[in-house]
């Protein structure tokens, strides 16, 4: 089986008979085994792919199949899907099963994409290496000594190694781009509300977005045409009409694009990253566009202000998980507040049980001006200026992350190193704007480096289209 960069070249090779959706299926499944040992997976539907596969085969033949025939994606381990299990990669939500399908999905499955399995992760999403799963870490194909990124880790893997075709992650504030960057894919965060988060396991609701992890911009585009539009189940889902995105890919003119000066400043950028950064900015100046730097005095502020609202909101959301309800209940209890305290004690995680600690006390009381209400101030404030800028470029340029991936139990020990790593990602999740991570380089390592380009609210057609000429000029 050859590689496919993209559905496009699936569907050729399916509509010449050079291949069918089970001998895909059958390859993918395959690479699987053969690399157990990256530990993408959590689990794998092999018997329900092959099945499925075989129904899309039919529809092909009747050519009644939908627009994602030929599409095997995987999907984050926080996505439900009716009748198997969910856990977000924590031992609290062990044996769980989901009694119905996240939205994205059903419309996925309604398209004819199959669903090859569930993706290892941070647990509950709360991590940037996917070093804080109760199933292990998830290894880069390109160096298995090094972090996969996270938290969608076990999915960017799994689309980097051949592993499927395309995946669905999440991203609350850098959990797709990060770890695509880490991986070399392309990975997409939405504005929010562009997709609905029902059916998605909640960390912050107010940040938390589905996103694709893809190797073209084409098929991000297909799936976020598919994925995207109001939900009655989701209040938070927004109105707004959804673009054909796949007829708004081919770039008409040139553009400005803005980049943030103090980056190219920073100790804490590698320098082969600024470097890549400078050359594509000498790259799109070369060829017509308007790139000019921009100061954003509010970048040392970013992450705490995500760190403060992101864990208040987990604190509220992962309440839920007690020992009655559902999934794990610790066998040491004996009355009902030992249940709680075993239960929460045993079933969550480290960084997981940092994050709710520190949540509750910005919400405690003597603390939620001081902290809490103080962070919300600041997030309007970042988001404003990240406005102001966009009103005057189309797009912001920035390094994904300010390191390539580095090696597994190098950081993970040291939280704020860990939440460092997120200072390019989480200015677009503040502030709910769009944003994607480009595979444009490879340091001296050959290890992937990854750009970032963030647009306005509800401009992803905008920004897809002008991923597809940047990729396309960063390769020339």
């Amino acid at each position: 089986m050859k590689f496919y960069s993209s559905l496009k070249e699936v569907q050729e090779d399916l509509s010449s008979g050079q291949t069918s959706v089970v001998a895909l299926v059958q390859y993918y499944l395959d690479r699987i085994n053969q690399h157990q040992d990256l530990n993408a997976f959590n689990e794998v539907f092999a018997e329900e792919a092959l099945r499925n596969a075989s129904f899309t085969d039919q529809k092909l033949a009747n050519k009644t199949a939908g627009r994602l025939a030929g599409m095997v994606i995987c999907i984050k381990d926080n996505i439900c899907y009716k009748g198997h299990q969910v856990t977000a990669s924590s031992r609290i939500l062990e044996g769980f099963t989901s009694v119905f399908s996240a939205t994205v999905l059903k419309r996925l499955l309604a398209e004819d994409a199959i669903i090859i399995g569930r993706c290892n992760c941070d647990e509950f999403a709360m991590g940037g290496s996917n070093e804080t799963s109760y199933y292990g870490p998830v290894k880069n194909f390109r160096d298995v000594k090094r972090v996969s990124g996270g938290s969608s880790g076990g999915a960017a893997v799994a689309v980097q190694a051949d592993l499927c075709l395309a995946a669905l992650g999440t991203d609350t504030g850098g959990s797709v781009r990060q770890p695509a960057s880490f991986c070399g894919v392309i990975g997409l965060k939405p504005t929010y509300g562009r997709v609905s988060r029902h059916g998605i396991i909640a960390y912050a609701s107010s940040f938390d977005q589905v996103g694709p992890i893809t190797r073209s911009v084409s098929d991000a585009a297909l799936l976020m045409e598919i994925m995207a539009g109001n939900d009655d189940y989701d209040s938070t889902a927004a109105l707004n009409p959804v673009p054909k995105y796949t007829q708004h890919l081919k770039s008409t003119g040139k553009r400005s694009i803005a980049y943030i000066k103090e980056i190219l400043d920073s100790e804490g950028v590698e320098q082969e990253i600024k470097d890549l950064m400078r050359q594509k900015i000498k790259q799109l100046k070369a060829d017509g566009h308007t790139v000019e730097p921009v100061s954003f005095a509010y970048l040392g502020y970013v992450v705490p202000t995500y760190y403060v609202l992101t864990t208040a909101e987990a604190s509220s959301n992962l309440s839920r998980y007690d020992g009655v309800h559902f999934g794990y209940r610790s066998p040491n209890a004996t009355d009902t507040e030992t249940t709680y305290i075993k239960t929460r004690t045993e079933g969550f995680g480290e960084e997981v049980k940092r994050r709710i600690m520190l949540g509750t006390f910005v919400l405690s009381s003597g603390y939620y001006d001081a902290y809490y209400a103080k962070a919300q101030k600041v997030r309007r404030l970042i988001k404003e200026k990240t406005e102001e800028i966009l009103s005057k470029y189309n797009f912001i340029l920035t390094p994904t992350t300010p390191t390539a991936a580095f090696k597994i139990g190098e950081i993970v020990k040291d939280p704020i190193v860990m939440y460092l790593e997120d200072i390019f990602t989480v200015q677009a999740s503040l502030a709910g704007i769009p944003a994607i991570s480009l595979p444009v380089g490879n340091n001296a390592q050959n290890l992937s480096l990854g750009l970032q380009l963030l647009a306005p609210a509800f401009a992803e057609d905008k920004l897809l289209e002008f991923s597809e000429y940047f990729l396309k000029l960063a390769s020339a």
